[in-house]
């Protein structure tokens, strides 16, 4: 069992960066590849980005590319959302997710967190 706890989530102005973290219990986080999930009001959740368990490959949305980075440090549990040139249309909870199979929005993971609210004003 894996359970996720994100933060880091909070209004921001366009143009800002935020970062958000996930923190993970469970001994198997290293083996586990993760992804970050958004949902916007009123719509579906969508694919953001997933890096693989040693944190060597990695994939992103076209919605994000170039904007935001994902990392992961194995030894303490966590994985992180750099996000930078923050758009409106980033508004968004986002959630943290883990043992994800695939990329984009067919990709399905087991474990999920709650989420995080990122409120971006333009």
């Amino acid at each position: 069992q894996v359970q996720l706890l994100e933060s880091g989530g909070r209004l921001v102005q366009a143009g800002g960066s935020l970062r958000l973290s996930c923190a993970a219990s469970g001994r198997t986080f290293s083996s586990l590849r993760m992804a970050w999930f958004r949902q916007a009001p009123g719509k579906d959740r969508d694919y953001v980005a997933a890096i693989s368990a040693s944190g060597i490959n990695t994939d992103y949305a076209d919605s994000v590319k170039g904007r935001f980075t994902i990392s992961r440090d194995n030894a303490k549990n966590t994985v992180l959302l750099q996000m930078n040139s923050l758009k409106a249309e980033d508004t968004a909870v986002y959630y943290c997710a883990a043992g994800c199979l695939g990329v984009g929005d067919t990709a399905r993971c087991s474990y999920w967190g709650q989420g995080t609210q990122v409120t971006v004003s333009s």
